[in-house]
Formats: structure tokens, C-alpha cells, sequence
């Protein structure tokens, strides 16, 4: 298993009320699972948000804190309620309330990686699954909770952004014919999860670099921007997603050549959305 639920890393002051938090950048897949898997060592990983948390590690510099998972997500997903458990994959476990995720195989407990591929044979004890809540997705929702109610009391508000990547072919294929995909997708729940004033903001910074910015299609933000998304309570939550071509050879799991580059670019962006949250700023208006 992997040896511990979270990495944390903290700036020395926290200088902004923005928080960032990569919830599938786990890559810690120890022998105990991969043997249950019948996946192989490469695919089992096209799921995972590789280097994500390595992309926006710049956060510290800016006076902002980084959550990061380390468990896989293809082990558990801790962008799902602990209540999206999979009775395909679970045993013994009942059918519940109806979930899109849960029955596409993407529950909290993954019975699919990228492309629907199965990974496991067989099914996982209800004993099993409980252990991986307990273990990993507890801790890090514990953790992410403090950092939020942290960051409110000292700062007013928060600001969190939920860092992920998306597979290129996802996006490939959506955008019509002669206008090109979004390397960008902000999710804030169609206005449910942040302020737009905000979410304006965070657009601006990254259309600046010359990217190109979709927002809410086709990934509008799931557990994390809904569960503790409150605009009302000056609680912000907006899903970053970044096409993994821009930075990552996807077909061997490793950063590109690119790499270097677009971590560059990235940490200008951080840089302007940490300011966001400065505590010079002037507090938006509760909504």
C-alpha cells in the first residue's frame, strides 16, 4: 500500500487565500496492488493526472499551500463521494442511489482505467474497500477540509483550485470542425462552485499565455467542486483540467520534451492566480 494518504507542502508564509490540491497525481503503486491488476505497469497508469502535482509545485513560491494524493487513482479516486462505491466491483455491496460514474466503472473505487479497460479480474471485499476509505480517502478530504476552514478564518474566503490533466484524445474530438480543442477546461459547476468574477480571473490568466480556455464542457467539476464549491460563503472551488499532450508523452507515462517548458508557463499562471487571493485584495461581494 502506499506508505502515506497525502503529500503536503507549505510556503513558509501564506502569503494568499488560494489553495491548490491535485487529487489523481498519485504514483506510489505498490506490488500489492499491482498484482491484483490485470492491467500491466504502463496501462494501469492512464488514468492517473501524471505530474500534475510537479506542474504546479510553483504554488509555494506564491504563498499558497499544495495537497497532493499519492495513492493512485486508479487504487481510489479521491474526486468521488465515499459514497460512490460500485457494486460490479465490490462484493456483497448493494445498488444504491443512480451514479453515471459508478456505472461507467469510474466510482470512488475504480473497476476501469481510460477507455473502459477492467482492472481487476474478479471483485474486491467489502472489507478491502472500506480499508482504502479509511487509509486514504478520509485523510486527504480531513486534510483538504482543515486547509479550507485555515484559510477562511485567516484570510475571509478561499479559493481553491482543483489541478488535473485530461487525456488529449478526450478533447480531440469533441471541438467542430475548424475550430480547435480547448487545452484549458475551468470547471466551476456552471457558476454553482465559484464566483464567475473569479473564474473570469483564472480564464484571463491562463488565455494570457496564449492557451486556449474552455469552460465546463465537457468537465464541469465533480465531488471535490460540488462538495465544498459555497460562492455564498466565500468557499471557491474551480477544476482545472490540462491537455496531457501539452506537457507529457501519454503513450509512455513520462514528461515530453515540453516539459520544461510548460512548467515555465504554468508558473506564471500560479503567479496570477495566487494574487487573486492576496490579502490586499478587495473581497468580492457575497452572492
Amino acid at each position: 500500500m502506499p506508505k502515506v494518504p497525502y503529500s503536503f507542502q507549505e510556503p513558509e508564509q501564506r502569503t494568499t487565500c488560494v489553495v491548490f490540491a491535485s487529487p489523481h497525481s498519485g504514483r506510489d503503486y505498490p506490488w500489492s496492488f499491482l498484482r491484483k491488476t490485470v492491467l500491466d505497469e504502463r496501462v494501469i497508469r492512464s488514468s492517473e493526472d501524471a505530474f500534475v502535482d510537479l506542474l504546479f509545485e510553483s504554488a509555494l513560491e506564491f504563498g499558497a499551500p499544495l495537497l497532493a494524493a499519492t495513492a493512485p487513482r486508479a487504487f481510489i479516486d479521491l474526486n468521488r463521494s465515499a459514497e460512490e462505491l460500485d457494486p460490479a466491483l465490490i462484493d456483497g455491496m448493494r445498488k444504491s442511489t443512480h451514479s453515471p460514474r459508478v456505472t461507467s466503472g469510474l466510482g470512488v473505487i475504480p473497476r476501469v482505467v481510460a477507455n473502459g479497460r477492467a482492472i481487476y479480474s474478479g471483485k474486491l471485499t467489502g472489507d478491502e474497500a472500506q480499508k482504502r476509505l479509511r487509509e486514504y480517502w478520509h485523510p486527504y478530504h480531513d486534510r483538504l477540509q482543515e486547509l479550507l476552514d485555515e484559510t477562511r478564518r485567516d484570510h475571509g474566503r478561499v479559493i481553491l483550485i482543483d489541478c488535473h490533466s485530461m487525456p488529449h484524445e478526450a478533447i480531440d474530438s469533441i471541438g467542430t470542425s475548424g475550430v480547435p480543442h480547448p487545452e484549458i477546461v475551468l470547471g466551476d459547476r456552471f457558476g454553482a462552485a465559484a464566483s464567475p468574477q473569479i473564474v473570469d480571473r483564472i480564464e484571463a490568466a491562463f488565455a494570457a499565455t496564449g492557451l486556449r480556455v474552455a469552460r465546463n464542457s465537457p468537465f464541469a467539476g465533480a465531488y471535490t467542486a460540488q462538495h465544498y464549491g459555497r460562492p455564498s460563503k466565500d468557499q471557491h472551488v474551480i477544476q482545472v483540467e490540462i491537455d496531457r499532450s501539452l506537457y507529457l508523452n501519454e503513450r509512455m507515462v513520462r514528461p515530453s520534451g515540453n516539459f520544461a517548458a510548460f512548467h515555465a508557463l504554468i508558473r506564471g499562471v500560479i503567479a496570477e492566480i495566487a494574487e487573486i487571493g492576496r490579502v490586499d485584495e478587495v473581497p468580492l461581494a457575497a452572492e
